[in-house]
């Protein structure tokens, strides 16, 4: 982006975020392509959007103050790294304004009551192990800050709608040849609401909701399950003019692990081992789920490879609960591919006085390796 951000937005470089939020309203409500003619309505649009999300991030606002670029700030919802899809709500601050401009025309009943939203948060199993703390960032219809969220002004009021008398649909009478004809339609005044506000408030226009951008900090509980929902009431879609708001449902994704593979409360893992190990058994320390934890697995004696071996209580902790699942190492019996001429030796003794065979022949590489050996 080549222009100026705050030039974009209109406001000075000292202004406050709450400055930074109308302004970012005051010229979406001009640039938008739904009521922009333009023909790059959707350009200016884009850049608008683009120039907010770096000045409504604190982050990327010091950044961009101090050395006057943002790397990888493209548009979208590249700035929300928590934030994995938006379903039964918005995809973008320019969803939520479309659904601002348009809310209730064309005849179709105009709903009070805020709709509820959600979140895909990617967690690691680290992070499931131990419990944690993540802010989610998303843009939603929230509640007026001028009017409370009741959609009046300073001297308006709400009244019933003298057109519906507050039925929020009114009937027309047609005349046929069959006889009259009554048809029942969303009443075009009130939008079906039944209410008409005088004297609305100017920022949200009457609708006691405007769109905003919303930080949120959701505490994950230990122990949680992929794909398991979190409900936070009261964050979704704002309603109108102090309708109840929708929920926040906010959905926990667990990224793949390097080194474990979880089985409900359990954890899988693999560990290499000698044939020595194997054969005679031994202890073997593994990292742990948590950080610093160390783990010590008793490989037992004649062990086999692919072998699981079980070790009871250092798993997954589970779900609202002190206990934990357990952990299952996978054995890999290492067979080594070159030998020193004194661990042949040792094998040789072994194979003898177990009765087995094995190749005595040597190649005259394998003879001067020896000789050095």
């Amino acid at each position: 982006m080549s222009k100026d951000l705050y030039e974009v937005l209109g406001v000075e470089k000292t202004a406050t975020d709450d400055e930074i939020k109308k302004a970012f309203r005051r010229r979406a409500r001009q640039l938008h392509p739904d009521v922009n003619k333009a023909d790059d309505a959707e350009e200016q649009f884009k850049e608008l959007n683009e120039a907010y999300d770096v000045l409504s991030d604190p982050a990327k606002r010091a950044q961009y103050d101090r050395f006057g670029t943002i790397p990888g700030s493209a548009g979208g919802n590249a700035p929300y790294v928590d934030l994995d899809d938006l379903f039964g709500g918005f995809g973008s601050m320019g969803d939520i304004f479309s659904s601002f401009f348009g809310g209730g025309q064309g005849g179709v009943r105009m709903r009070r009551e805020g709709r509820d939203m959600g979140v895909g948060l990617r967690l690691t199993l680290e992070e499931v192990a131990a419990g944690v703390k993540k802010e989610i960032v998303y843009d939603r219809l929230a509640p007026c800050p001028e009017c409370g969220g009741s959609g009046l002004g300073p001297d308006g009021k709400e009244t019933t709608c003298p057109d519906c008398h507050g039925q929020g649909r009114v009937v027309t009478v047609q005349r046929t040849f069959l006889g009259d004809m009554q048809t029942a339609s969303t009443c075009p005044r009130c939008n079906g609401t039944g209410t008409i506000v005088t004297d609305p408030c100017p920022e949200c226009e009457g609708q006691g909701r405007v769109p905003d951008r919303q930080r949120i900090t959701v505490e994950v509980p230990v122990g949680i399950r992929d794909g398991q929902q979190l409900r936070l009431s009261g964050f979704g879609e704002a309603g109108m003019q102090g309708a109840s708001a929708g929920d926040l449902i906010v959905t926990c994704r667990i990224v793949a692990h390097d080194y474990f593979k979880r089985d409900g409360d359990n954890l899988h893992t693999r560990v290499s081992i000698s044939m020595v190990q194997a054969a005679l058994g031994a202890e073997v320390e593994v990292d742990g789920i948590f950080e610093g934890e160390k783990v010590t697995v008793v490989i037992p004696e004649g062990c086999q490879s692919e072998q699981v071996v079980r070790t009871r209580g250092y798993g997954m902790p589970r779900f609202k609960s002190e206990a934990r699942g357990d952990l299952f190492t996978h054995v890999n019996v290492v067979i080594p591919k070159k030998l020193s001429k004194r661990e042949r030796e040792l094998l040789e003794a072994l194979a003898e006085e177990m009765g087995e065979g094995y190749t005595e022949e040597r190649t005259p590489f394998q003879k001067i390796k020896d000789a050095f050996n």
